[in-house]
């Protein structure tokens, strides 16, 4: 058997009784608490969506060009390179 986590959180939910009403049935359907149940798909849910964010994959074509492009020395962009250099509005000293 599994050891038991220590749960000390707790999350509010507001929800219509007909999606109470499918949770309860998917819960069900697995054989699983409610709370187990929608922690579990509701944690699920939250790894793909970080996942997105985390890790990309491209085609190899693609990702020759990616990396080529990371591998290419930066261009010389004069519009950014004044923009950088100038004192900002929050600079402390003289002002132009």
């Amino acid at each position: 058997m599994a050891p038991r986590i220590n749960r000390t959180e707790k999350l509010d939910l507001r929800l219509t009784a007909e999606a109470k009403h499918t949770l309860t049935a998917a819960a069900q359907a697995q054989r699983r608490s409610l709370s187990e149940f929608v922690l579990e798909s509701a944690l699920r849910r939250a790894e793909e969506t970080l996942a997105d964010r985390r890790v990309f994959q491209l085609p190899p074509e693609q990702w020759e060009a990616f990396v080529a492009a990371l591998d290419a020395p930066p261009r010389d962009l004069p519009r950014l390179r004044t923009l950088l250099e100038e004192p900002g509005v929050f600079a402390h000293g003289k002002q132009a």
